[in-house]
């Protein structure tokens, strides 16, 4: 075994490595230039590895996002975003950073991604980018998004599930068009099994109605509610439906139709005491007079001190002007001079006085938060604004759906703040907060200019009653003067209402009879009658 050894080791003397014969007869430079090759090439075959072995920060990014660590994948996908050596995948980037904040409920967020991608008009993320913005902006209910989404969509290319919701979303937009024909179709095309289909319904008899084809609209009104017979008598869709057809009957002049299904709105619906003056006008219109002014007694009791509904007090002065009820109708246009003289000419000071648009929004949210959270016991003088005038406006339904957009970015902000401090102090986190806040301020600003409109309309209608109540007063003067001429000349001048008046016919039908001396009983609302007559020859 030693000579083994011995005879190897002589050997390698003899015969020198390859390595070295490689080396052997090279300059000393060729011999630096050969090492520093060597060395580069060990370098290559590191890094080959750690390619091999560690992922790139775009598949982190995805493999998180697979995972379900939508935080994480969001951070990083925005950076990445930002990030030039990423400008080919950008498009990807922002279309899976836009569905990592949609999982997490930041719709605003995530529809500005989809809409980076839609302007780019990358063909591979468009579609799927229109597809999740179009359910981001119905979520938010935002009016300028959904109208973007749908500006760009083709409906027949979109999943079935998403085409009930495409379909009404896009009669709303043709109906706010008043493109009444096209908005019909498109609300036609949603399924009864959808759960939009009640309010497609409703708007599909409304555009029916707007086009003057009362017949289709009733319809319309009457298979919705007749869809709804198995809900509860105050469900909202079966309670529109109802509404609806007794408004369209009234557009086609059926004045006792309108009136009897009117007559069936049940009272404890918040609609209900905008019903009994509307069937006041058909009641005038078909010449029951005392009916209307059985209304009229539930309309103007204290429960309803809070209503702005001045158009009312005027109706009931023309319904005594015509049964020639002088001193009554005296009475009703004082009460109407006394009311909205103030509330005009706060309207006009409140015009004058505040400038911002957002000031207008602030005042009107605050006042409605605080009736919704005390009631009746909230403090109204400390409002700038009329009670009366901003509970009316805060009905209106561009201000409603602002609103409700509003307090859904109000939600996604406070969804920020919750967030870890690592999070919120991100780039991502920063980059939100400034997106949220613009957005809020952009829409108070908005939501103040809708309220402004609305409160120049009541000023210029507020104007316009004034006018008329004139009109009415000039009516009533001369009726007066004529029972004067009358008295003067010793004609017989009419009964009064309550003489020789027989009640046996209510009694017998179940009714109790109490005169009434001022007071108002919440369960007696709806149940007055005036058993006056007429006092005309």
């Amino acid at each position: 075994m030693k000579n083994i050894l011995l005879v190897l080791i002589l050997l390698s003397f003899i015969f020198p490595s390859a390595k070295a014969v490689e080396t052997e007869g090279l300059a000393p430079s060729e011999n630096i230039l050969l090492a520093q090759r060597r060395a580069r090439n060990t370098k290559n075959v590191k890094r080959s590895r750690v390619r091999r072995t560690t992922k790139s920060p775009l598949s982190q990014a995805l493999s998180y996002a697979k995972s379900g660590q939508y935080q994480i994948a969001a951070q990083a996908l925005f950076k990445l975003s930002l990030d030039p050596r990423y400008k080919k995948q950008r498009m990807q980037i922002k279309y899976i950073l836009g569905l990592m904040l949609y999982q997490m409920k930041f719709n605003q967020l995530s529809a500005f991604q989809f809409i980076s991608v839609i302007k780019n008009m990358d063909p591979k993320y468009l579609k799927q980018s229109l597809e999740k913005l179009s359910l981001a902006a119905d979520a938010l209910g935002d009016d300028t998004l959904l109208n973007y989404a749908i500006s760009r969509v083709q409906v027949e290319k979109f999943p079935r599930t998403m085409r009930d919701m495409l379909y009404y979303r896009i009669g709303e937009f043709q109906m706010r068009a008043k493109s009444y024909t096209k908005a019909n179709q498109s609300f036609t095309r949603v399924r009864r099994s959808s759960s939009l289909f009640e309010k497609a319904k409703y708007l599909e008899a409304l555009s029916y109605a707007e086009m003057n084809n009362t017949k289709k609209a009733i319809e319309t009104f009457i298979d919705l509610y007749d869809s709804q017979a198995d809900k509860s008598v105050t469900n909202p869709a079966r309670v529109s439906a109802l509404v609806g057809a007794a408004r369209t009957y009234y557009q086609a002049k059926n004045w006792e139709k309108s009136i009897e299904l009117f007559r069936q709105v049940p009272r404890d619906t918040e609609i209900w005491h905008d019903t009994l003056f509307e069937s006041s006008w058909a009641m005038l219109r078909s010449g029951q007079f005392r009916s209307a002014l059985s209304n009229f007694q539930t309309i103007h009791s204290s429960f309803y001190d809070n209503f702005y509904l001045p158009e009312a007090l005027l109706l009931r002065s023309i319904v005594y002007l015509y049964i020639c009820k002088y001193d009554e109708m005296e009475k009703v246009l004082n009460i109407f001079n006394e009311i909205y003289k103030p509330v005009y000419k706060d309207v006009r000071k409140y015009l004058k006085d505040v400038k911002l648009s957002a000031e207008i929004f602030d005042d009107v949210d605050a006042m409605m938060t605080e009736f919704k959270e005390k009631g009746e016991e909230m403090d109204k003088s400390k409002f700038r604004l009329p009670f009366i005038v901003g509970r009316q406006i805060s009905k209106e339904g561009d201000f409603q759906r602002s609103r409700q957009y509003i307090r859904k970015v109000e939600e996604e902000l406070r969804r920020l703040y919750q967030m870890s401090s690592d999070w919120k102090n991100s780039s991502l986190g920063r980059y939100a907060e400034r997106i949220l806040k613009t957005r809020l301020d952009k829409a108070r600003k908005k939501a103040g200019r809708q309220l402004r409109r609305h409160l120049v309309n009541i000023r210029f209608e507020l104007f316009d009653l004034f006018e008329q109540e004139g009109f009415i007063r000039y009516e009533m003067l001369n009726g007066k003067k004529e029972m004067v001429k009358k008295k003067v000349a010793g004609k017989d001048l009419p009964k009064t209402i309550d003489e020789e008046q027989e009640r046996d016919f209510f009694v017998q039908n179940g009714y109790q009879y109490w005169p009434f001396e001022g007071e108002y009983w919440l369960d007696e609302l709806g149940n007055y009658h005036y058993l006056g007559t007429q006092s005309c020859e």
